[in-house]
């Protein structure tokens, strides 16, 4: 897919980068002339994901490790001198209807997906408010507004981010951050290593007929992500054929 973007000069940092979708966002900042800082908890997810480049910095980092999260974001600062762009799409599943959920199982996914991005966005917004400048995107989903059985604790924290996003969007607007969040549908390694079945199953839901690639979601990240955009901040965007009508 050609990307028109133009990232020269802006730094994105871009959380769950090694693979899916949050692979295919970083290579479009990259691609757009940004310096990326892509993190993932799996080194050796990132070193297969990502040779050696002068635009790009790794970072093996948890998530829901606060005080790491800051750490990396004091290290992205002094790498490039700012931050512009955070992308919060770090994300886990831990399946199974609710009377079957364990403690752990419930936990490990609201801390991954909606304590992750409270942990970036909270280290992120003082480098973008001195800036006077941000664009700060969540990666939220179609069952955090529906449900999806199996899944209360995913629906649970996408629920979340999307009261998050636009929370964030109302205390940052003043200081020229916007904050949005998309809903993809795409085909992740989360979704093609589900049965053959399900996944029919959930393609005769999308009135487009199939599932996205990554790099399509990427493209409406880069919308949100670019300064034209400053007028938008607090949406949802579905980026999911039609699923959410």
């Amino acid at each position: 897919m050609s990307i028109s973007f133009d990232f020269s000069g802006r730094t994105a940092l871009v959380t769950g980068g090694a693979q899916g979708i949050g692979r295919a966002i970083a290579a479009m900042f990259h691609d757009a002339g940004a310096h990326v800082a892509v993190l993932d908890r799996s080194s050796e997810a990132l070193a297969d994901a990502w040779p050696a480049s002068a635009r790009v910095a790794t970072h093996a980092i948890d998530v829901t490790d606060t005080a790491a999260v800051g750490e990396v974001v004091r290290a992205v600062e002094a790498w490039t001198g700012r931050i512009d762009i955070a992308v919060n799409n770090a994300g886990i599943t831990r399946d199974r209807v609710v009377w079957k959920l364990g403690d752990e199982e419930w936990q490990d996914v609201l801390d991954v997906h909606l304590g992750g991005t409270f942990a970036v966005t909270r280290a992120v917004v003082p480098v973008m408010r001195a800036a006077g400048y941000g664009r700060i995107i969540n990666v939220t989903s179609y069952t955090g507004l529906h449900g999806t059985i199996g899944q209360s604790n995913y629906a649970a924290a996408k629920g979340g981010i999307i009261a998050f996003t636009k929370t964030v969007a109302k205390e940052t607007a003043r200081f020229g951050i916007t904050v949005n969040a998309i809903s993809p549908n795409a085909a992740t390694p989360m979704v093609t290593s589900l049965p053959v079945e399900r996944i029919d199953e959930m393609t005769e839901m999308v009135p487009v007929g199939r599932f996205a690639e990554p790099e399509e979601m990427a493209t409406a990240i880069g919308y949100l992500a670019a300064e034209q955009s400053s007028y938008v901040t607090g949406v949802v965007l579905p980026v999911d054929g039609g699923l959410a009508m």
